[in-house]
């Protein structure tokens, strides 16, 4: 099996692993509706997050046709904008590109500087391009090269969003590192023969009893450190795994 000095291409997910999408999200619908309590802000940002969700899957599963994350983004927006209220032109648009401004994860820049040294780094995410874009600059989120799904026409984890990554590395699947916060993501790396590696967020979709991941890790600097032996190795093979911290 290939162990982690083998790895050759680092590729790490996004939104949820890098930035804090629910904090991004919950921070932009507290600016469009400021006379909103706490409690009306959640229902509205579950309500955002339901139809995008939803129609992620629907494209999925093909009951619709691909939409990138803006289109759908845009959706939500209306969505919330109806049931709070709000009618503002200009305030529901700047909702709709909530997406470009999500706050990264404190460790998640120093981080990527440290990877990016070591191997090549690629960033894989459900987010379109345009979005993509705007959210890296914002954030602060420095790639090799960032790769949206929105080049093939799906959502992850649909396979061909990972060959993608696979195909831009240029190297066997095998030595190809998937990293991200959601099991339901490394499920689908998996899938198509990459390895992988689960770092806890706050936000993430866990691990069941029944996945096998390569590597697991409390943190993204335990990943780092593993991988460019910076400090003492934090992770270990799939059997021996490293503290996982609890979910906030």
């Amino acid at each position: 099996m290939t162990g982690i000095r083998d790895i050759e291409v680092v590729v790490v997910d996004v939104l949820g692993t890098l930035v804090d999408e629910p904090g991004g999200l919950r921070a932009a619908i507290r600016e469009a509706v400021p006379t909103s309590d706490e409690a009306a802000v959640d229902d509205l940002l579950r309500l955002w997050q339901q139809h995008c969700e939803r129609e992620q899957r629907r494209i999925l599963r093909g009951l619709r046709a691909y939409v990138s994350t803006e289109t759908i983004d845009a959706e939500a927006a209306r969505i919330v904008a109806g049931r709070a209220g709000l009618t503002d032109p200009a305030t529901i648009a700047r909702l709709a590109t909530a997406g470009r401004r999500l706050p990264p994860w404190p460790d998640s820049v120093a981080g990527l500087e440290r990877l990016a040294r070591r191997f090549p780094l690629v960033g894989l995410s459900n987010a379109g391009r345009t979005a993509l874009l705007h959210l890296n600059a914002h954030a602060g989120l420095r790639w090799h090269q960032a790769l949206s799904a929105e080049a093939v026409q799906a959502y992850k984890p649909a396979p061909e969003v990972y060959r993608l990554a696979v195909d831009a590395a240029g190297c066997p699947p095998e030595r190809v590192l998937m990293v991200a916060a959601h099991a339901w993501d490394l499920r689908g790396a998996q899938a198509v023969g990459m390895r992988t590696a689960y770092v806890e967020r706050p936000v993430g979709d866990p691990p069941t009893s029944a996945d096998a991941f390569d590597w697991r890790f409390g943190e993204l600097d335990q990943l780092v450190s593993s991988l460019t032996g910076d400090q003492v190795a934090s992770g270990e093979p799939q059997g021996t795994v490293t503290t996982i911290l609890p979910r906030a």
